[in-house]
């Protein structure tokens, strides 16, 4: 599956990051993870914390899958907002799922400042409404948020244009928000992993794999096996076609990063910025004074379709952008799309599924929450393999699709 097109800005900014070697020799190991993007790499590490010996494979470089094309906003808020998922599931669950949100943002800050050499900034987070109509709906979701605990302010049509230059009814701003270069972030956390005694191999692509009683055999294209007492998938949206169960749709969604922005990026330099229209438009800066926009969003699965639809949606991007942001001289400079995947509620998959048994696990981090659910879920899944409960587990496991 080809998951990405253009010029992916982190690729084009980091480069080749480490090279991996390809598997060559059979391996036996506590947890293997396939998956070497920012998933993968958050559940290797986290179970290599827990004292698990871990083997990490990928069949491309690593990171330079659906990672190399995240527009990496840190959120906790979630793509369907608190008021809908609380009339889905009830408002216990919907708001376990914001608070865990909430809570993997500090954890992020604090697990990249381990590391040298991670772009992670602290953000706030401006949610606006881009059509009239949908003031009240946003105005019902900020009194749920704040009936719950969560500290926000609302933002009146006068205070969004004095503070944000934006013309918009309503606003919800949140001091709680961050913006990462997931690929350097992967990276760094797969570096440490080999030093620390793990095994981390790319271009290498697992062929077939059998659950069995006591462990789990994996078999590579080029006959090396495999042996680990538990297999996790976190091959992003491609994890799907291991399972026979349609649990997610895939999507294209398309960004472009500008030149860095002379005069600076006045308001934008410490705030992402989304709408309430759906599909929607997110603004983010980078490290180095660029602004970075995403959206447009469609149902594209098929690459080269996909791929000739890069420049036209980033067109419109562009246009929505300047029209949002007038004073702003955005000269785009790199364009590209990516495949993605989104579930019917918006919440993640974590944990075994019936298919395969209690040994086989996914992470699948769907969503537009996909850094914050991977570090949730590589909590989740060092807590489930060591027999200990977790918070999350029911909630964003397979079981939930009964519930729907």
């Amino acid at each position: 599956m080809d998951l990405k097109s253009g010029y992916p800005f982190w690729i084009v900014k980091n480069g080749l990051l480490n090279a991996f070697p390809v598997l060559r020799e059979a391996v036996d190991c506590d947890v293997l993870v396939v998956g070497a993007g920012i998933t993968g790499a958050l559940v290797a590490w986290q179970l290599q914390q827990d004292g698990h010996r871990v083997c990490v494979i990928d069949r491309r470089e690593a990171g330079w899958g659906s990672t190399s094309a995240s527009t990496a906003l840190l959120q906790y808020e979630i793509d369907t907002e608190l008021q809908y998922l609380a009339a889905r599931y009830g408002e216990a669950d919907a708001v376990l799922a914001y608070r865990a949100c909430a809570e993997a943002i500090p954890k992020l800050q604090r697990l990249a400042r381990r590391f040298r050499g991670i772009d992670f900034q602290p953000m706030r987070s401006l949610y606006y409404a881009s059509r009239w109509y949908h003031r009240s709906r946003l105005i019902a979701e900020a009194a749920l948020r704040q009936k719950h605990g969560f500290d926000l302010r609302v933002l009146d049509e006068d205070d969004v244009r004095r503070e944000f230059g934006i013309d918009a009814p309503v606003a919800i701003l949140t001091a709680l928000a961050a913006e990462t270069d997931p690929y350097q972030m992967a990276h760094r956390l797969l570096a440490d992993i080999v030093r620390k005694g793990g095994l981390v191999f790319d271009r290498t692509t697992m062929a077939e794999f059998e659950p069995r009683r006591r462990d789990v055999q994996v078999h590579t294209d080029s006959g090396v096996r495999l042996r680990a007492k538990h297999l996790v998938f976190a091959a992003g949206y491609e994890s799907q076609t291991y399972l026979d169960e349609n649990v997610a749709s895939n999507r294209s969604s398309y960004a472009f990063v500008t030149d860095p922005v002379e005069g600076g990026l006045g308001a934008l330099h410490d705030c992402l910025v989304w709408e309430s229209a759906r599909p929607y438009l997110y603004v983010r800066r980078t490290g180095d004074g660029r602004l970075l926009v995403g959206g447009e969003d469609d149902t594209l699965d098929i690459p080269p379709k996909r791929d000739a639809m890069v420049m036209r949606k980033s067109a419109k991007l562009l246009k929505k952008a300047r029209a949002l942001f007038p004073a702003l001289d955005l000269q785009p400079a790199f364009a590209w799309a990516g495949t993605f995947a989104e579930t019917a509620d918006g919440l993640p998959f974590f944990g075994p599924h019936p298919q395969h048994g209690p040994r086989v696990h996914f992470a699948m981090a769907y969503g537009g929450n996909g850094i914050t659910y991977s570090l949730i879920g590589a909590e989740l899944l060092r807590e489930r393999i060591a027999g200990r409960p977790h918070q999350c587990a029911e909630l964003f496991s397979f079981a939930r699709l009964k519930r729907t």
